[in-house]
């Protein structure tokens, strides 16, 4: 074949065009990097629940919010996950796509670069007169014309092979590190999906553990109540009981013309004048106190936290009326002072006094116990006073107390 003949061939060979990047490919890095952008979303709204849950902690411990923020930072971090799975599929599309084109530019190539050491071995065995040889030895001027176009159209075709070589050699440089860094990407990916995986099942251990917690507390709670409900229950019985037996020791009195009882040690004149009976920190107050799982609690004194045998004082001069064990209780000390009106010494570990000793204010009458209550050491002082009717009703020992700095 002679290189008339050749050329159009070669010519033709060599313009053949490589595909461009795929469309396909262009709208997935679209998607991987929309979803990258949701990735960011829910990770800044897991970060506000977790600061939610910081303050939740700082604030009275609320086990029910605990599990509602758990179970949103658990949808949010499932959410993350299909973000993340997403993502990797997307990836792996992505490479798959790109691995492909790398072998077909390599295959390019290698046609190329065997093309163009073809050319440079014609070129070396012709050796550079041979341009001038076919054109001195051209016949007529329409000859010479024509083989000077055919020169130049060779001399452009190693120019453009030359120049397809180089551009496939750089195609080729480029879609290899673009597989390296999705491949890169794609391994960082299979990391924050395991450690995603890995924060998913301690949320879900955390959400199990607080809801057995919630459940255990709830019990502990509901137990805790109906035993207060039954201890105040004896309580007020006993108190009504002593009340009756003191209105019957005043009438038989009355009958027999003795002189009366003498009047109280307490009135209501001793508003805010009593002295604490022990020095410590309140634990719970007077009244009603709503609990984190809804039940709600009623103290009828205030508990106040001591180390355990520190020294209990009565608050005012009276009777002992009781003395020892009272179920649900422990020690207990209860005095009269007279008119109806009572201060009861709750869970205490030591008794120093007797039932019908006469006390002074001050005196200790035992010490702190309440160890094994779910408040701790502590004890619980109480005040009762008469109503309409005479029965002894409790009444805010605050009110009575005087008052300390930071009550």
């Amino acid at each position: 074949m002679s290189w008339r003949h050749a050329l159009p061939i070669l010519l033709t060979a060599i313009t053949a065009a490589a595909p461009g990047p795929a469309a396909a490919q262009d709208s997935l890095r679209a998607q991987i990097r929309a979803s990258q952008d949701r990735l960011e979303q829910i990770r800044a709204e897991r970060a506000q629940l977790q600061a939610e849950m910081e303050r939740l902690r700082s604030q009275v411990h609320d086990v029910a919010s605990e599990l509602v923020n758990i179970e949103r930072q658990v949808a949010a971090s499932t959410r993350a996950l299909r973000e993340l799975d997403f993502q990797a599929a997307a990836l792996d599309s992505t490479i798959a796509a790109t691995t492909r084109e790398l072998l077909m530019t390599r295959d390019r190539l290698q046609e190329r670069t065997v093309l163009l050491h073809a050319r440079l071995r014609s070129i070396y065995k012709r050796g550079p007169l041979h341009t001038v040889r076919v054109l001195l030895s051209a016949q007529s001027f329409s000859d010479l014309l024509n083989r000077y176009k055919y020169l130049h159209l060779i001399a452009a075709y190693d120019r453009r092979l030359v120049d397809h070589v180089r551009r496939l050699e750089q195609k080729l440089v480029v879609q290899e590190r673009e597989l390296r860094q999705d491949q890169e990407e794609l391994e960082r990916l299979r990391r924050e999906k395991a450690e995603e995986l890995a924060h998913l099942r301690e949320l879900e251990a955390r959400h199990e553990a607080a809801l057995r917690r919630y459940r255990a507390q709830a019990r502990q709670t509901e137990d805790r109540l109906a035993q207060l409900e039954r201890d105040e229950a004896r309580l007020t019985d006993l108190i009504a009981e002593l009340e009756r037996r003191r209105l019957d020791a005043e009438r038989r009195r009355a009958v027999a013309g003795a002189a009366p009882a003498a009047e109280g040690t307490i009135t209501t004149a001793d508003l805010g004048k009593l002295d604490w009976p022990v020095e410590g920190k309140l634990v719970y107050r007077f009244g009603p106190e709503r609990r984190p799982n809804g039940v709600v609690l009623r103290w009828n004194g205030i508990g106040i936290a001591a180390p355990v045998g520190t020294p209990v004082r009565a608050v005012e001069a009276g009777t002992v009326v009781l003395a020892g064990p009272l179920e649900g209780y422990g020690p207990t000390v209860m005095l009269s002072h007279g008119g109806g009106y009572y201060t009861l010494y709750l869970y205490l570990q030591s008794v120093s006094v007797r039932e019908g000793d006469l006390v002074t204010a001050g005196q200790v009458i035992g010490t702190v116990g309440g160890e094994r209550t779910p408040e701790g050491p502590h004890i619980e002082f109480q005040v009762r006073v008469p109503v309409a009717g005479g029965r002894p009703e409790p009444m805010d020992p605050l009110e009575w107390l005087r008052s300390r700095p930071g009550r």
